[in-house]
């Protein structure tokens, strides 16, 4: 689970405009990495183009989904990631980054299209490479899923126990019956014995 990508985009005209944005590129070599980066540019400005106002969708392309928030005020937020990484957190993520971008920046300092300075994205990027760490829900079941194995691990368990408690009294019932014939064997002996 990875992002590679956090950007916002101003998307009432077209063509659409990187307002502000953050990359991770690390994971590819130096001279690709312009590439990706135009790549990622060119199709998230894409996205957000056919994203409307108000609503929330999720395109694949290649080894990557495109997570887009589309606000009336004339902005489309950007998240690009691979496809293990969940949509609900990319969501969360989203509403997050275009709410703080809109108040930070009055529509004036970003409507003739001119990029504006946003350094909380460089943190969102590194602290979001980990959805199970950034969002509490599913840090919440990724706990319950421990617990779940732990107690299928005790009451597995438990029941070999139980197997092996059954076993025990089986054996003990057999002792017993042995005994008992042991103890019926001897009396007749003995009674063969004081006879004679």
């Amino acid at each position: 689970m990875k992002l590679f990508y956090i950007g916002i985009i101003q998307n009432e005209t077209k063509p659409g405009v990187e307002l502000c944005a953050e990359k991770e590129l690390s994971a590819y070599s130096r001279f690709t990495r312009g590439s990706y980066e135009e790549f990622m540019t060119m199709f998230a400005k894409t996205v957000a183009e056919r994203t409307r106002p108000g609503q929330r969708q999720d395109v694949e392309q290649q080894d990557y989904t495109f997570h887009a928030y589309g606000r009336t005020e004339g902005v489309c937020g950007i998240i690009i990631s691979d496809q293990e990484y969940p949509a609900l957190v990319a969501h969360q993520l989203l509403s997050k980054v275009v709410d703080e971008f809109l108040s930070a920046h009055p529509r004036s300092s970003w409507s003739s299209g001119q990029p504006v300075t946003m350094p909380e994205l460089r943190g969102y990027l590194e602290k979001y490479q980990d959805p199970h760490q950034a969002d509490s829900i599913m840090k919440i079941q990724r706990e319950l899923d421990e617990t779940k194995i732990t107690l299928h691990k005790t009451i597995e368990s438990v029941l070999q126990r139980g197997e092996k408690i059954d076993d025990l009294v089986a054996k003990s019932d057999g002792l017993s019956n042995q005994s008992k014939m042991f103890y019926q064997q001897a009396k007749k002996q003995n009674s063969c014995c004081v006879l004679m």
